[in-house]
């Protein structure tokens, strides 16, 4: 298979295939950015600007309403002993890979509709963004944010993240805090000479065992809230009373709190536990379902089911600090994201695609 060129006329299942087959790990995109481009900058129906290695495509007919169909086109790392990359495809239709589920089957959804739906009923603007599966700071659409808003502008925006073909409406939030504990370092022979750090985190332990998670209705979706310990740190040695002790905990929270009130909520959810050091480590806000918009009630009405909570955080978020409502919408089954025998359902793909084709041209 040809790795420096893609054949957008393949139908989106074999056009996955060659995504997949193109190999990108976060940090690795710029040949699959390249041939994004290139294939793009052929369709004389579309504008396409790239900033690194995120590629940004986009009608301009004059259209009453536009919509963004936006994918991360990096993976994470390729599986080894055995690898899984190339691609595979099964006698029942299934096609096994890397990135397969999460997200080159969007991708290829997209890919085929910028090539095939050239008179939308709404503009299109396509989203391709690297460093999506690493660390908040690197993500590409959050640089094209930053550095050219305009190009992000619309009336709603799609993301193809895997949703095993149903709608998801908007994300949770995740808050992941510091809590330090501090004692003093003794032999564990002599204990009383010292204080145990470890000891000292089990209110914070206790706290968290207890919590009842709150499950709001969110714009007719009900999301489910977690507040965990994900790690603990503490000891220095088997004979040493440990010092010093930290957990880190992860608050998923509903998108109907802002930012600001999710972190006032861990904050005095702790309160009374003695704790040396409290940081935020890591935050980013959630996103309302935003399924009141016009364009979102003509989606639903086009793809059929009922719309379901995303639980989890997506770039989603992203598109809602923009002001403009998104949803989770692609083939490739959540559930398999990330595995080493990661793999999508052919039909999936195609439906994915016959369903944006329909409501974008009727």
């Amino acid at each position: 298979m040809d790795l420096t060129a893609l054949d957008l006329t393949r139908d989106a299942a074999l056009l996955t295939a060659q995504l997949v087959d193109f190999a990108s790990p976060s940090g690795q995109e710029k040949p699959l950015a390249d041939a994004i481009e290139t294939a793009l900058r052929a369709l004389p129906h579309l504008t396409v600007d790239r900033y690194g290695n995120n590629i940004v495509a986009r009608t301009n007919l004059g259209r009453a309403e536009r919509v963004i169909l936006a994918g991360h086109i990096d993976t994470v790392p390729i599986a080894d002993n055995p690898p899984n990359v190339p691609s595979r495809l099964d006698e029942d239709g299934v096609l096994w890979g890397c990135g397969t589920s999460d997200m080159k089957s969007g991708v290829a959804v997209q890919l085929r509709i910028a090539q095939t739906v050239t008179e939308p009923n709404r503009d299109l603007t396509f989203v391709f963004y690297d460093n999506e599966e690493v660390a908040a700071h690197l993500n590409g659409l959050g640089h094209v944010a930053e550095a050219h808003p305009d190009w992000l502008e619309g009336d709603f925006a799609i993301l193809l993240e895997g949703t095993d073909g149903e709608v998801e409406g908007g994300c949770q939030g995740t808050l992941r805090v510091i809590l330090t504990t501090k004692g003093e370092r003794a032999h564990s022979a002599r204990a009383w000479m010292g204080s145990n750090a470890v000891h000292k985190a089990a209110p914070i332990l206790e706290r968290l065992a207890a919590y009842e998670p709150r499950k709001p209705v969110v714009d007719g979706l009900q999301f489910h809230e977690g507040l965990n310990a994900v790690r603990i740190e503490g000891g220095v040695a088997t004979n040493v009373i440990p010092d010093a002790c930290s957990v880190t905990v992860n608050f998923r929270y509903a998108p109907d709190r802002s930012a600001e009130e999710a972190e006032a909520f861990v904050r005095d959810f702790f309160t009374g536990c003695d704790i040396d050091d409290y940081v935020v480590d890591d935050h980013t806000g959630g996103a309302r379902p935003g399924l009141d918009h016009p364009a979102a009630a003509a989606f639903m009405a086009a793809v059929g089911g009922k719309a379901r909570p995303k639980f989890g955080w997506t770039d989603v978020s992203r598109f809602s600090a923009l002001g403009v409502p998104a949803v989770n919408y692609g083939p490739g089954d959540p559930i398999f994201a990330h595995k080493r025998d990661e793999h999508v359902d052919t039909r999936k793909i195609l439906a994915a695609e016959e369903r944006l084709r329909s409501w974008l041209t009727a």
